[in-house]
Parts: structure tokens; C-alpha cells; sequence
């Protein structure tokens, strides 16, 4: 996971590798107190996430309720395919903004 700042406030945070049940142990700690900090916006660069299972699936939606909480806007940008078709077999493409690319997510944030 890398983090860099992006325009008008927002935090660009990408993650890789796969978000399953072994690869989430290094990002949700990470991504929790980012959301915790506030940023302005926090895009989720998800271009080098190549797999994504239900615990990865979890974790960001997690996440975007944390964010919610937080008063914290979250985009995601990025998906590979095989996150998209994730997206769109469980619904949760309705409750994520996501975004091509990470310049969209960062200006309709």
C-alpha cells in the first residue's frame, strides 16, 4: 500500500497485490487510521489489486461506512475487470463512486 497526496486535499491511497484473507493483515489497520485522519477525499486506487474475494470485498465496504462516519467522501478508481464483475455480481457497484481513472476520482470527489 502506498499512500500520496492528490489535488484539493484528497489522499490517493493504492493498493496491490490480492485483497483476500492473507493479503488484507497489512492494509485495514493502515487504511482505518487514514480514514481517522481525515482527509479531504480518499481515492482508492485499486489498478493493482488483482484478485478480490469476499474478505476484500468486506473490507471495503468496511471501509466506505467507516469513511461515512467520518464525514470522509471515498472514491474508488481503477477496478481490474475481475473486481468490476465483483462489483456488479454482489450490488456493491451501487453503494462505491468508481471511477476509470484516478484524475476522474480525485475531480468528481
Amino acid at each position: 500500500m502506498r499512500t500520496a497526496p492528490g489535488p484539493d486535499g484528497a489522499l490517493v491511497c493504492s493498493l496491490a497485490g490480492d485483497l483476500d484473507l492473507d493479503g488484507l493483515a497489512g492494509v485495514e489497520g493502515p487504511l482505518r487510521e487514514i480514514v481517522a485522519s481525515a482527509p479531504g477525499l480518499l481515492c482508492v486506487d485499486l489498478s493493482g489489486v488483482g484478485f478480490c474475494d469476499s474478505s476484500g470485498l468486506n473490507l471495503l465496504l468496511r471501509l466506505r461506512l467507516d469513511a461515512e462516519g467520518a464525514g470522509v467522501p471515498l472514491v474508488l478508481a481503477e477496478p481490474r475487470p475481475q473486481l468490476s464483475r465483483l462489483f456488479e455480481l454482489t450490488g456493491a457497484g451501487a453503494v462505491f463512486r468508481v471511477f476509470d481513472s484516478v484524475e476522474e476520482a480525485c475531480a468528481a470527489g
